[in-house]
């Protein structure tokens, strides 16, 4: 097998994959579809989960090859997750599929997403009546914009709102706290780190920072911006290895990031506390990466996937770039990287 790249588009999912003779064929997945975001199993990285708009939640089992229709239809899925459910020193018992939708409400599964049910208990978080999103007029109603289960507790789970909130569940869903002091309420992106549980990344925007990071499982926040130059956080992601080194990239604001002239800023971090820029190009960067993806177990690698649809490649912490031989038709926020 080939190595593979995944990502969402307007229409569907762009695949590429590296042929026998070294050439990459790209084409077009479920394009009748609006793909709004994908997700990874952690435990067969060969099956992929696709949430849509109003089509519910869509698998592929042969690295997105093809699709299968799912549950869930009706709502916009904004996001998806897939924890592990290993019973305590013991054997794996299964695994949970989570779907955050707009309006904002967390469905899970526990059939590989044929069935579903709804945590009502996200409805009670506290303060939730003024969460909005200004990102889609005109209904501004609120949505669930990343999930991120813990990779060593089933039972911890981390999720936020756009423009609303950072929460967390220590019961799997059960109950969850109020905005969790020091993330930031304009929640864009949300990671756990692939086998740390006690490191939690977010890039997002409010108090006077882009990015904020949790080294207790999401309990506490501190934010992080020593050397960004623009404090609106677009993506993050951390080196699979080392939980202290991570990446964001940032921008001034929406217009900056996705207009037709964006303006985006790419930094590394080695201690948490302070950044330094890094990219293919002078800053700020002339296109924005809309998606980060680092390689379970490859110390230094990165992908950043640009939103007209390049995708650049680090094997160095981001100090030299190569870019991949193909462009897809754009990537918007999820990308999969399957290797050979």
């Amino acid at each position: 097998m080939g190595k593979v790249f995944l990502a969402s588009y307007e229409n569907g999912i762009q695949r590429a994959e590296l042929q026998p003779d070294g050439n990459w064929s790209v084409e077009s997945k479920i394009p009748e579809l609006k793909v709004t975001c994908l997700a990874q199993d952690p435990n067969d990285l060969d099956t992929i989960y696709a949430g849509t708009r109003e089509t519910g939640v869509w698998r592929s089992e042969d690295r997105g090859s093809s699709w299968q229709e799912l549950g869930l239809k009706g709502p916009v899925v904004k996001s998806l997750a897939i924890s592990a459910q290993p019973e305590k020193n013991g054997p794996q018992i299964g695994k949970t599929l989570y779907a955050g939708t707009k309006p904002g409400r967390l469905f899970s599964s526990q059939d590989g997403g044929k069935s579903w049910w709804e945590l009502t208990s996200f409805r009670k978080v506290p303060n939730r009546w003024w969460w909005f999103s200004p990102a889609e007029p005109p209904d501004w109603r609120p949505y669930i914009s990343a999930i991120a289960p813990s990779p060593t507790d089933p039972e911890v789970i981390v999720a936020g709102i756009e423009f609303g909130a950072v929460v967390r569940s220590e019961d799997g869903g059960s109950t969850w706290s109020r905005h969790l002091r020091g993330a930031l309420r304009d929640c864009h992106v949300l990671k756990f780190h692939t086998t740390n549980g006690d490191w939690v990344y977010e890039a997002g925007a409010g108090l006077g920072a882009g990015a904020s990071y949790s080294q207790d499982s999401g309990r506490s926040w501190q934010k992080t911006s020593k050397g960004m130059a623009k404090k609106y956080g677009i993506v993050c992601a951390a080196d699979p290895i080392d939980p202290e080194t991570w990446y964001a990239c940032v921008a001034s604001g929406p217009g900056k990031a996705f207009g037709n002239k964006p303006q985006s800023f790419l930094y590394r971090t080695r201690d948490s506390r302070s950044w330094e820029p890094i990219g293919w190009e002078v800053h700020p960067l002339s296109e924005t990466p809309t998606a980060l993806v680092t390689m379970p177990g490859a110390a230094g690698q990165l992908y950043a996937g640009l939103k007209n649809g390049e995708i650049w490649h680090t094997v160095d912490y981001g100090d030299t770039w190569e870019k991949m031989p193909f462009k897809l038709n754009g990537i918007w926020f999820s990308m999969v990287v399957l290797q050979d």
